[in-house]
């Protein structure tokens, strides 16, 4: 594993690969002054930049500058989390997380003539859209789908089917644990088709997963294919695991098949998983370079490789 970015704070890497070059959309720490908790007021991010890779083994990735600010957007409040990249027809569409004029976070779409930018936001959010941790997926078919939600700060606690609740629920124990959300967007990028369903993660006896395995969803989906399976990654937050699951369609649910990363230093950790000349990759982040400060992380990069039963491991 090595830093990509040792010059700057930068974490949430969605990497993807267009033409030969390799793009990474991170969001961008800045140091608030404000003390950690359970809210995330402590994150201060507040644009986004890409970094660009023209080959898997240089030392480090190249800033290419900043590609949207949180003044630009005409509904923002503060914080733009994660957010990730899909190119549709020739241009590039960004779906990032971002708390509006209430604090309630939406998802919002960006849109470029280049990979490197700038975007242009669009003037209001994706109807229907709330919480964070956006995984933008282009299928085989060209079908393209958002994976999204998060836990505690996130506020996917605040809903359910999709509609706001008076009072945020978190389940516990042996109940069944909330679930990832996903939507098939239209073809222009710009809104929900659909309205979101859970991604629903079971064990082997096809049992969902429950709030209080350590396997648990909590943030940060991504989602990849390999040899026609789903592969649906995400943090289990509180039990700083990196975990995966497979199914046969885009929607699950999906069996979880286990452990991709142990707890890093920093609270938890965001990732993305490529392919990029023949390898694939694990980027991510952790706060060993900050000295452990959660909202001040730093992009990292590790080799992946499947085994024969299909499983992932770190190589």
């Amino acid at each position: 594993m090595r830093y990509l970015f040792p010059s700057d704070y930068m974490a949430d890497p969605s990497a993807h690969v267009f033409g030969d070059r390799l793009y990474i959309y991170p969001s961008h720490d800045w140091e608030s002054g404000i003390p950690e908790n359970d809210n995330g007021d402590h994150f201060n991010m507040r644009d986004y930049h890409v970094l660009c890779m023209d080959d898997p083994d240089a030392p480090e990735a190249k800033d290419l500058g900043k590609i949207l600010d949180v003044d630009d957007i005409l509904w923002a409040g503060r914080q733009l989390w994660d957010s990730d990249v899909v190119e549709q027809g020739g241009r590039y569409y960004l779906i990032f997380s971002l708390k509006d004029k209430t604090d309630t976070f939406h998802l919002g779409v960006a849109v470029a003539d280049r990979p490197e930018g700038p975007f242009t936001p669009m003037p209001d959010p994706i109807r229907g859209s709330y919480s964070i941790d956006p995984c933008v997926f282009k299928d085989d078919d060209g079908k393209i789908y958002v994976y999204f939600g998060g836990l505690w700060g996130g506020q996917l606690q605040r809903y359910r089917d999709n509609r706001a609740l008076e009072s945020a629920y978190l389940p516990e124990g042996d109940e069944p644990a909330l679930p990832a959300r996903v939507a098939r967007m239209t073809d222009d990028v710009m809104q929900f088709v659909e309205e979101p369903r859970p991604v629903v993660i079971v064990d082997d006896e096809g049992r969902p997963l429950r709030a209080n395995d350590p396997h648990r969803f909590f943030e940060a989906s991504w989602m990849h294919k390999y040899n026609g399976t789903y592969y649906f990654s995400y943090s289990t937050g509180d039990s700083h695991l990196l975990c995966y699951a497979t199914a046969d369609n885009p929607y699950g649910p999906f069996r979880f098949r286990g452990e991709l990363l142990q707890p890093v230093v920093g609270w938890t950790t965001h990732h993305s998983i490529v392919q990029w000349r023949g390898r694939w990759f694990l980027f991510h982040h952790d706060s060993a370079p900050s000295g452990g400060r959660t909202w001040l992380r730093s992009v990292k990069v590790a080799e992946l490789q499947y085994n024969a039963d299909g499983t992932l491991q770190l190589k």
